[in-house]
């Protein structure tokens, strides 16, 4: 079944735990427009990524021992399902109490709010993003990232890079490249960008630190971000 007017979101864990500090005021202002936007007929697929939290992991095992990419995977794994758990707590009243661990299995779930987390090795939290998107028949995706948009190139090192409002599936494949790594941190990953396309997404990356700008978008009104379909 198709659900009218649901979205997958892709939270980046670098927007969750950015540094040291788990970024409560972040969460706090992100759970009241989650919240505000139920009352306008919406559900949501929540997705947490590992992101920092992640990396610090990877990077520390890495440091110790020669680690297999299964093993660093599952870290990012974990990572992921911690802040997975997090999100779920703070929207106890309104989120599905099991979170998604394998997006292939169908949950059938009365509530508003679905939280997933990491999978298994190989597949990124923006992978199973696409894969909670085919199970549920969700055809738009949102993608929180660190920044406004996507560019030709990398806009720190590249004076000329330009901003990309919208793109097509073959040009973004292009950017991203076609090869997963633990730990990779690109726009949208690679793997998950070939699911996407085959699945006929829609898929839209933006600035998670912009709630005012994700508040347009699920509002149909005009936002800054990148357009992939």
């Amino acid at each position: 079944m198709q659900y009218k007017k649901t979205f997958v979101i892709s939270l980046g864990g670098s927007l969750i735990v950015p540094n040291e500090e788990i970024n409560w005021r972040f969460l706090k202002k992100f759970r009241k427009l989650i919240l505000n936007q139920l009352n306008t007929d919406k559900k949501f697929f929540l997705v947490a990524g590992g992101g920092t939290t992640a990396r610090k992991y990877i990077q520390a095992a890495s440091k110790v021992i020669k680690i297999s990419p299964d093993d660093l995977d599952w870290l990012g794994i974990h990572s992921s399902r911690l802040n997975a758990h997090l999100l779920r707590t703070i929207f106890q009243d309104q989120a599905h109490p099991e979170i998604i661990k394998n997006p292939t299995i169908h949950i059938e779930a009365k509530e508003n709010i679905m939280v997933g987390g990491g999978w298994k090795p190989g597949w990124s939290t923006d992978y199973v993003a696409t894969m909670i998107a085919q199970e549920y028949e969700i055809k738009h995706l949102v993608n929180l990232t660190n920044i406004d948009y996507v560019y030709t190139k990398n806009p720190n090192k590249y004076k000329d890079a330009e901003k990309i409002k919208e793109t097509n599936w073959k040009d973004f494949r292009k950017l991203v490249g076609d090869k997963w790594t633990p730990g990779l941190n690109t726009p949208f990953d690679p793997i998950a960008t070939q699911k996407g396309e085959k699945l006929g997404l829609e898929v839209t990356l933006m600035n998670g630190g912009n709630l005012d700008n994700l508040k347009k978008y699920l509002n149909g009104e005009t936002f800054k971000g990148t357009i992939i379909k």
